[in-house]
């Protein structure tokens, strides 16, 4: 087993990182030929999944979100809290903190438009996210 931690800066509510070069660069840096690379990321208002790394979709993903756990309704986590990130934690739970991905002869076997993806959903203006990357053989 392999093991590599990296921090992502973020800068609010909606935006999407690529990760897959630093998770293909665990994955080399590991020495193994073929496994399974783990992507998590802490904290329970981030998540982690893979889509296609394009304008059109990121959008759609959004929009998609909003309407899972739209900004305009009430949250009890907000009541309880005062936080107003409420909305921010359903949709980190209903994506996950984590995403597994095969790899062989060294290579993640993602789809041709299939990227990893980090989805900051806060509503600071600014966080600082630990994503660890455990590659087993």
């Amino acid at each position: 087993m392999f093991q590599k931690k990296f921090a992502l800066e973020t800068h609010g509510e909606g935006e999407i990182i690529d990760m897959t070069v630093e998770v293909t660069g665990a994955v080399r840096e590991s020495g193994m030929m073929t496994g399974l690379a783990t992507v998590f990321v802490g904290g329970s208002t981030a998540a982690v999944t893979t889509i296609e790394y394009e304008p059109g979709v990121l959008e759609d993903l959004a929009r998609a979100l909003n309407v899972i756990a739209p900004r305009e309704i009430a949250y009890s986590h907000d009541r309880a809290w005062g936080d107003g990130n409420g909305r921010s934690h359903v949709r980190a739970a209903l994506v996950g903190p984590s995403v597994s991905i095969p790899f062989s002869d060294g290579r993640l076997l993602l789809g041709t438009w299939q990227q990893i993806v980090l989805l900051e959903l806060d509503i600071r203006p600014s966080r600082s996210r630990v994503v660890t990357v455990t590659v087993t053989g």
